[in-house]
């Protein structure tokens, strides 16, 4: 069974929850995905009936290894579609994610990988985010979240894990961008903001925006 447009958009949501807890509620996929709860019982039924998911008693859904497969082809598309936004449609990077999500459900891989042609064949979303190969493996990733990090620590963004809109502005307004690079001068007690040299600047950020920031 090939899956549906809305069966690879769920799967590849289910993916990107994955990748920080092991199994993924339905709750937070509602809220992801942004539709009623009682939608998602049913699409996961479907899921699950194809082979594309199973069930963890007490704990949610994780994907299968078909479903892993389905759900990078479609980050494949999505990613590729980002870069293609921004580097040849001008579009700016808190734009693209929504386009992406539209434009995503009719993409035929033959137009992805000449998208992925003219853009290089690049690695990585303007976000920071891996894009799988053709054969859907993902380049390596070695990066953690800057709210680990220590007073002295000097390194480099490599993501930007958020899609709101807002956010993406601001970030793109202090240059916290994928590949800025950066020094971790203080960090307030009890998790306070943190102070960043970046290049010639010093930035102030709250706990909840170095969520979103991967570094190496």
């Amino acid at each position: 069974m090939t899956p549906s447009a809305a069966m690879r958009e769920y799967l590849a949501e289910i993916f990107r929850l994955q990748e920080d807890s092991p199994t993924v509620s339905t709750t937070n996929l509602a809220e992801r995905l942004g539709v009623s709860p009682p939608a998602v019982p049913r699409m996961l039924k479907r899921l699950k009936s194809a082979g594309y998911v199973k069930h963890v008693p007490y704990q949610g859904v994780e994907l299968t290894d078909r479903g892993r497969q389905a759900a990078l082809e479609e980050i494949r598309r999505h990613r590729i579609l980002e870069v293609f936004l921004v580097q040849v449609m001008g579009f700016a990077w808190d734009e693209v994610h929504e386009y992406a999500d539209e434009l995503s459900k009719g993409l035929h891989d033959a137009l992805a990988q000449r998208m992925a042609e003219m853009t290089n064949f690049p690695q990585r979303c303007p976000h920071g985010e891996p894009i799988p190969d053709e054969d859907g493996r993902l380049p390596p990733v070695d990066d953690f979240c800057m709210i680990n990090l220590a007073v002295g620590h000097k390194g480099k963004i490599s993501r930007v894990r958020t899609h709101e809109p807002e956010r993406l502005k601001y970030f793109a307004t202090l240059n916290l961008v994928p590949g800025t690079e950066f020094e971790l001068i203080g960090r307030a007690p009890f998790n306070g903001p943190m102070r960043l040299r970046v290049g010639r600047e010093e930035v102030v950020l709250g706990l909840e925006l170095t969520k979103s920031l991967w570094v190496t």
